[in-house]
């Protein structure tokens, strides 16, 4: 008989695990960091459970990276908007 592949969250899960020992080594800050960029993969998880390689690190890292993407694209419109708030009130 062949083995049971975990799903994906479970796989997620386990690779998180393997990395509680470098978080604990960082300061709070970077923590903090580290965990949003964690919960990325997270909150990625099923699309991520769609890849059919069954490496867990590679879409852990794509969800990171879309994430920060995702936030870069808000601040890029936060900062439009108020350059152009400015600029219709100094016209």
């Amino acid at each position: 008989m062949g083995k049971t592949v975990p799903s994906y969250r479970m796989a997620l899960e386990d690779e998180i695990q393997k990395w509680r020992g470098f978080a604990k080594a960082l300061r709070s800050d970077e923590r903090q960091a580290f965990e949003a960029l964690i919960d990325a993969c997270r909150s990625h998880a099923s699309a991520s459970s769609n890849t059919a390689d069954p490496v867990i690190f590679e879409p852990m890292v794509m969800s990171i990276v879309l994430n920060q993407q995702i936030q870069l694209t808000k601040l890029e419109r936060k900062l439009d908007d108020a350059l152009q708030k400015q600029q219709s009130a100094q016209a």
